[in-house]
């Protein structure tokens, strides 16, 4: 499995926390739900994460069963508009970076 990560690096504007959350949730999350071939989505904001994760305000996951599904996904409408509403977003809520990674999972039987 491949799961892509988008990191949020930076500070969400003050006074701005339950709007950025609210954005995201209600307006890009719904979008990455379209991205084809995806098998979960998953958000995490900074108070969410695990003891020792990273400190970002938001990290954003979605994952595909293979390499060339998350490629042709990356292709398809449904990311292009993903990435004009986060540009609005951030615009709006979020001062910094936004930085994506890319994980290889590999899962073996014994």
């Amino acid at each position: 499995m491949i799961s892509r990560f988008a990191m949020f690096e930076g500070t969400i504007k003050s006074g701005s926390v339950e709007a950025f959350r609210d954005a995201v949730k209600q307006r890009l999350v719904p979008l990455w739900r379209q991205f084809p071939g995806n098998i979960d989505v998953r958000v995490m904001f900074s108070d969410d994460r695990d003891e020792g994760a990273p400190e970002f305000p938001l990290i954003l996951a979605i994952t595909y069963p293979d390499m060339a599904t998350m490629e042709a996904a990356l292709e398809a409408p449904a990311r292009f508009k993903s990435k004009d509403v986060t540009g609005e977003i951030v615009a709006e809520f979020f001062e910094g970076r936004i930085h994506h990674h890319v994980t290889q999972l590999n899962e073996f039987k014994a």
